[in-house]
């Protein structure tokens, strides 16, 4: 196997090895990593170490060698070494050929470590966390000299992100559990208040805006709740109508940024054209049509959040740009040289594969290690349909006024109905139709349509499922005159991207009457 295809082997088991992976499991992964990295690399040593507050000191946390070569201590707290602290803390990589020669004589105690290790060849990949570079990710030779290339700096900065990104994770875990008692308390007022069987007086924002009970749910909420009072980004991951959005603006409201505002990017509602003008902004002058200059999205989150959703949709050449203002707060509008500094959290979401987009070459992996710190997956429909009668009560609360109905009851028969269909479209989709069937109940009973109402679960499950989704899909398009892209038609009624419902639609073996124009 050449290096290339077996440096791509190892970088996709290491992210699918530190995806999701629990706490505790860390420094066992962190150390299996570094065994990679030498077997990679063809060196004697690899470690990881944290450049600690302090001037000059070192905290080596990792360290593997090869068989018969002693790996670098582990004390909790490394003798200073000031040269090679000030240069890992304004970013520079360090690489060294032939030690300890290359060492400058203001190096003395770099060069004392080195000779009793020893250490014959090694070089040293920064890596920032937070905004500062905290961190670094070593390899080198004890027993011959080499030299370093691109390629092999490129591996060590690949691998360190994933690294500094794990091991920041589980710093922050340790954090939050100092909060656990107040985590409980805030769980405790969200159930007590989540009854949905009560009228409430404007639109929550918080997790009490998110209905249900179910297991599923509440360790989605049980995450958000410990990642929200930090800084950290997060990656919300889910299929289209999961409520993602519902759930970005909870941790906003619940984060020490909820005085600043939450700014919202729909990236796959904006021309590739316009999406860098639109998260950067512009200066006059910059593209046709520029009169003026116009801050960007991320310019107006300054010191809130901003929700970049569909963020698998953002096309590469503004990837490259994301990617720093994330690492370092720094950005230039389009077609201006000043650089604007900002303080934004960024909450990201997707319905996409990003292992799949990074595979072929759409999505940077470098940005996705970068935004997916704290990822949360959010369960669709069928995994949480304990939770439907909540949600039902909660939809019916907030539109019945507006609709002008007063619905007091909502059949047994009904909720069956709607636990037994597939939601393909997910808790959107429940919503629209909840609204029809507020529209159609003229008393204090929720009536639904027949293909629900009369779906009571003794056909089997599958059959069923694609007997009530084939006739509502039918339904909907009947009165949207077979009309599936665009506002107000097929697609967005259901909750669906068009792409999507015309693959059901297939699916199904349902098609367009041809006597339709």
């Amino acid at each position: 196997m050449d290096d290339s295809r077996q440096s791509a082997k190892l970088l996709a088991e290491l992210s699918a090895r530190f995806s999701g992976l629990p706490a505790e499991a860390v420094d066992e992964e962190v150390d299996r990593a570094l065994e990679l990295m030498i077997g990679l690399l063809g060196t004697d040593r690899s470690s990881f170490l944290e450049l600690l507050p302090e001037d000059g000191a070192i905290a080596i946390t990792h360290s593997r060698a090869r068989r018969g070569v002693t790996p670098a201590a582990i004390p909790a707290r490394v003798a200073q070494f000031p040269w090679y602290h000030e240069r890992l803390g304004r970013g520079e990589t360090l690489r060294f050929d032939r030690l300890p020669d290359e060492l400058p004589i203001d190096a003395a105690a770099e060069r004392a470590y080195v000779v009793e290790l020893p250490l014959l060849s090694h070089v040293a990949v920064p890596l920032s966390v937070d905004g500062r570079f905290a961190c670094a990710l070593l390899t080198g030779t004890a027993t011959s000299h080499r030299s370093w290339s691109a390629a092999d700096i490129e591996h060590l900065e690949i691998v360190g992100h994933i690294l500094a990104n794990a091991i920041h994770r589980r710093k922050l875990e340790s954090e939050l559990r100092q909060t656990i008692d107040e985590i409980r308390r805030l769980q405790g007022r969200l159930e007590a208040e989540n009854t949905y069987l009560q009228e409430t007086n404007g639109r929550p924002v918080g997790f009490e805006a998110i209905a249900g009970r179910s297991r599923a749910l509440r360790e989605v909420l049980a995450q958000a709740a410990q990642v929200a009072p930090t800084s950290a980004g997060v990656l919300l991951l889910g299929e289209t109508g999961t409520g993602k959005e519902l759930l970005a603006r909870a941790l906003h409201a619940t984060s020490k940024r909820r005085d600043r505002p939450l700014i919202k990017v729909n990236c796959a509602a904006l021309p590739s054209s316009l999406v860098e003008s639109e998260l950067f902004g512009h200066e006059k002058g910059a593209f046709t049509g520029a009169i003026s200059a116009k801050p960007g999205r991320f310019e107006l989150a300054d010191g809130g959040t901003l929700f970049l959703d569909e963020i698998g949709e953002i096309p590469p050449e503004v990837q490259v740009k994301l990617l720093r203002v994330l690492e370092d707060g720094e950005f230039e509008r389009l077609g201006g040289t000043r650089s604007h500094k900002v303080d934004v959290r960024v909450i990201a979401a997707t319905n996409r594969d990003l292992d799949g987009a990074i595979a072929a070459g759409r999505f940077r992996h470098d940005l996705y290690y970068r935004l997916s710190a704290f990822p949360i997956r959010l369960p669709p429909l069928r995994e949480r349909k304990e939770d439907i009668p909540y949600l039902v009560w909660d939809l019916i609360h907030r539109r019945q006024d507006e609709l002008g109905r007063r619905i007091e009851r909502v059949p047994e028969s009904t909720l069956q109905a709607l636990a037994h269909y597939a939601w393909p479209g997910n808790v959107r989709e429940l919503g629209n139709v909840i609204e029809r069937a507020l529209i159609l109940s003229s008393g204090p009973v929720l009536s639904i349509d027949a293909a629900f109402s009369d779906s009571t679960g003794r056909a089997e499950p599958s059959d069923r499922f694609e007997e009530v989704e084939r006739a509502h899909f039918v339904r909907v398009l009947e009165r949207c005159r077979w009309r599936i892209s665009g506002a107000g038609n097929a697609a967005e009624v259901l909750g669906l991207r068009p792409s999507t419902l015309r693959s059901r639609l297939k699916k199904l073996g349902v098609a367009r009457p041809t006597a339709l124009p």
